[in-house]
């Protein structure tokens, strides 16, 4: 207020120069450490007067996060997933959280018990040679033991679910079995979800539809039509393994300490291996091919898969090794798939209807952003749901499009955009020889310094 004052002052006097503004203060809330939430001994109440209903379709990363946010916030909602128990399907292997790794504690995680952090990262030849390193161990002195704060968190996906359905209460919390068939949205702007449910049809009635059901998500379709966006194939096959250390009795690496992460390539084909317990690790085989062939081996099944890997890995140790005594139960495959990029003006006629996480801009895994971009998809429509149904909103009578979906799809579309755009930029750079251009940093900084 002072620095204001002054300013006013000053302008009026007709100075020039105007004193340097003061910076904020870098001291976080002494009440929620940043986060937002305050402890409590129970959940806020439910809001029925002030808030919508939200359903939320899809019980992975993104939509428990939702749920969670929606819980803290005292916001109405209900949560339908189409398998039957928690276990019911693989969700994924690791995943590694970089900006969301500060988001979580917006939904009252502060810390992961299964999460393993990195502070180193090689990528070699396939004879060994290093060609790039870089992480807290090379650029912090070993005396310093402060490499957690700009470390990557590295987590099995289910692991991190889990710990969003605890903060949500526990799994009786979801509404398991609901597989979602159409919905529609009457005059009144209430929405008429139809379920199948075992043997019968159910009819259930919300405010507000979020669609967090994945890549071939039922809820898009209806919003924006496939055929706007269809899935686009980027040109390669990914096979996922995962390697208990007690496996490799014989192995004597440091690159298996638990906190490194390494990759391998030869220009075409591409190895990424990262912690994913304390006592496990996750490899990521992935190379260019024809659609129709990778849908093929796919379709082949684990131990094709994990054949098809070992016949393209035997390069330097301990590689060759962690996909052989990888059990075949542990190894998957799938084509890397995305979609082009939404825009607000697609969603003019999706009314009180909205997606987030891979529903609303799937990318190919290899730049990590997938359940990053979720959750923070998750916590923003949260509070622009608590913003934009305030009391004083009229949201009732201006609508959730205007004063919630608007905003946050803007937003949304805004943020992911890049990493959409740089996800399917590795899909084809990390299987080319620019992956082994020697430079101590990430191979997607070396190929915007080319391009400039």
């Amino acid at each position: 207020m002072q620095y204001q004052q002054l300013v006013a002052k000053l302008s009026a006097d007709g100075e020039v120069v105007l004193p340097e503004a003061p910076k904020a203060p870098l001291v976080s809330c002494s009440l929620c450490g940043g986060s937002g939430l305050i402890s409590s001994e129970s959940f806020p109440v439910v809001d029925y007067e002030n808030y919508p209903h939200i359903a939320i379709i899809g019980g992975g990363i993104g939509g428990v996060a939702l749920a969670v946010a929606c819980l803290h916030r005292g916001i109405p909602f209900t949560l339908f997933e189409r398998d039957t128990h928690f276990d019911a399907r693989s969700q994924g292997y690791g995943l590694t959280l970089q900006q969301a790794s500060k988001a979580i504690e917006g939904f009252g995680i502060f810390s992961l018990k299964e999460g393993v952090v990195s502070t180193r990262h090689l990528v070699h030849k396939t004879d060994g040679t290093v060609v790039g390193e870089w992480g807290m161990r090379k650029w912090v002195q070993p005396t310093e033991k402060k490499y957690t704060k700009r470390s990557n968190i590295h987590i099995a996906r289910q692991a991190l679910r889990l710990a969003l359905v605890e903060q949500l209460g526990g799994k009786d919390n979801i509404q398991w079995g609901h597989q979602l068939l159409e919905f529609e949205e009457e005059a009144s702007g209430k929405i008429q979800l139809r379920f199948q449910v075992g043997e019968q049809i159910k009819t259930i009635p919300t405010d507000l539809v979020v669609g967090a059901d994945g890549i071939r998500s039922i809820v898009r379709p209806q919003l924006i039509g496939e055929a706007l966006t269809p899935l686009r194939y980027l040109g390669c096959l990914v096979i996922l393994g995962i390697c208990p250390l007690d496996a490799l009795p014989t192995v004597t690496s440091e690159l298996l300490d638990s906190a490194t992460v390494f990759q391998t390539a030869n220009g075409h084909e591409r190895i990424y291996i990262m912690p994913f317990t304390a006592n496990s690790v996750m490899w990521q085989l992935s190379f260019p091919m024809e659609e129709a062939e990778a849908k093929m081996l796919s379709a082949q099944g684990a131990q094709a898969l994990k054949e098809e890997a070992l016949r393209r890995t035997q390069w330097h140790s301990p590689i060759p090794q962690i996909v052989g005594a990888t059990e075949a139960a542990q190894v998957s495959g799938y084509p890397v798939y995305d979609r082009t990029l939404l825009t607000s003006s697609q969603f003019e006629n999706a009314g009180n209807s909205t997606l987030i996480g891979d529903a609303a801009h799937p990318m190919s895994p290899f730049k990590g952003q997938g359940a990053n971009q979720a959750l923070l998809d998750a916590l923003a429509l949260a509070r622009g749901i608590t913003k934009g149904c305030k009391p004083s909103s009229q949201w009732r009578t201006v609508g959730l499009r205007k004063s919630v979906l608007l905003p946050f799809e803007a937003e949304m579309i805004a943020r992911s955009a890049i990493k959409v755009k740089d996800s399917a930029a590795a899909a084809e750079f990390l299987h080319s020889d620019i992956v082994l251009y020697e430079s101590d940093e990430p191979r997607g900084r070396i190929l915007k310094r080319k391009k400039q």
